[in-house]
């Protein structure tokens, strides 16, 4: 299954790319799913119909979903929540605040992980497109298997063979006392059922092959640098960018004064827009004379982006950016073919890093891990600007 995962600062348009992705998509026939997993869903707004949880069709070979993250919560993790409330409850929460509790931050984020990764397994559809939440939040969590899977290794095992040795001994003192039970089976089975599923879905999101990131951003500075910093953490987790959308750009038919200023300051940052990304391919996208809902507009808009084009193709293969750790020590790869040695400086400021090559200057924001170091040293090898860090 291909899976196009489009994301951007939140009001950018991104939703308005998702269905129309989805649309053209559909009309090349492939059975296509554009499902929403952003908290605040306006996909139904979008195609300008009903939609819910579950997969809905809206044209031949087109169906829409947004995420209901208490749904998945109840079928993914409902034991471990009925726990989490008979514990609240019993430290004096009354039913629906030990619920609401009951829900851990960023849970909503992972299930939609998880909903992905069972639309990977049934193979009902041909391309999943995913309205994902701003910034490609969820998609920091890719780290979560790395993480948790230390813990479940060093910690969660013994203690899951611990509570089932002793939860027989123990439970007719502890109930009394605590007024809740000691955690069954299916209470300490969940997480690691779930770690499991999570960890499965990385190693889908991670091949360039069936998955790939389109960034949504407008001209604008503050939405560039969200753009920049989802892109950092993409590539930090190895997950492909193969497009960036530049979206709402002021026509050149628009001659009214009030809007000069708009459009002076709109070239500047498209120019940065194609510097910053490159060498990633950039589709520029007109502010239209209406809002983008219903299947007309979104056609109009499918038509702009990608013409008579294939949208499952990929559109750039190499990784323009990667975060390498060997030994301790951080590289940063940048992907810059042709580029001699001797052209390129650098500059860092806070988390932001400048790459300049003769007139060309190329803005970077770098993920935490390397923020707070140094540049070492640099080299190239093979098209890639290899760029050390050290904490000196």
């Amino acid at each position: 299954m291909r899976v196009i995962l489009l994301t951007g600062k939140g009001g950018v348009g991104k939703t308005s790319v998702a269905a129309a992705t989805g649309l053209r998509c559909a009309a090349m026939g492939y059975r296509t799913l554009v499902l929403s997993t952003d908290p605040a869903h306006s996909l139904a707004d979008s195609f300008d119909q009903e939609l819910g949880h579950d997969p809905r069709l809206i044209k031949p070979h087109l169906w829409g979903a947004e995420l209901d993250a208490l749904r998945e919560l109840e079928s993914n993790w409902g034991a471990v929540k009925r726990y989490i409330t008979q514990v609240l409850q019993a430290r004096g929460l009354d039913g629906v605040e030990a619920e609401e509790l009951a829900i851990l931050p960023g849970m909503d984020e992972i299930f939609s992980l998880v909903r992905m990764k069972r639309h990977q397994d049934e193979g009902e559809f041909d391309v999943l497109v995913i309205d994902s939440a701003p910034t490609g939040t969820a998609l920091r969590l890719l780290s979560l298997p790395e993480v948790a899977g230390w813990y479940m290794r060093r910690f969660y095992k013994p203690l899951q063979r611990m509570s089932a040795a002793l939860r027989p001994l123990v439970e007719p003192i502890f109930r009394p006392l605590t007024g809740f039970s000691l955690p069954d089976n299916e209470v300490m089975d969940a997480p690691y059922e779930f770690y499991q599923q999570i960890e499965a879905l990385a190693q889908v999101l991670t091949d360039p092959t069936q998955t790939t990131v389109r960034l949504v951003t407008n001209p604008e500075k503050m939405v560039i640098k969200e753009s920049l910093r989802a892109h950092a953490y993409l590539s930090l987790y190895n997950v492909a960018t193969d497009m960036v959308i530049a979206n709402r750009i002021i026509p050149d038919e628009v001659t009214d004064p009030f809007f000069q200023r708009w459009k002076v300051a709109q070239e500047r940052y498209r120019q940065e827009i194609h510097e910053d990304f490159c060498p990633l391919p950039v589709r520029e996208v007109p502010l239209f004379t209406e809002e983008l809902c219903g299947l007309p507009a979104l056609e109009r808009l499918a038509q702009v982006l990608y013409g008579d084009e294939d949208p499952t193709q990929v559109y750039y293969k190499e990784t323009t950016m990667r975060v390498v750790q060997e030994q301790n020590q951080y590289s940063l790869e940048l992907y810059l073919p042709g580029i001699p040695k001797d052209r390129v400086e650098l500059a860092k400021n806070g988390d932001e890093l400048t790459v300049r090559i003769g007139n060309h200057r190329r803005n970077l924001v770098l993920p935490q891990a390397l923020a707070l170091l140094q540049p070492a040293g640099a080299k190239l090898e093979d098209d890639y600007l290899k760029i050390r860090f050290s904490g000196s």
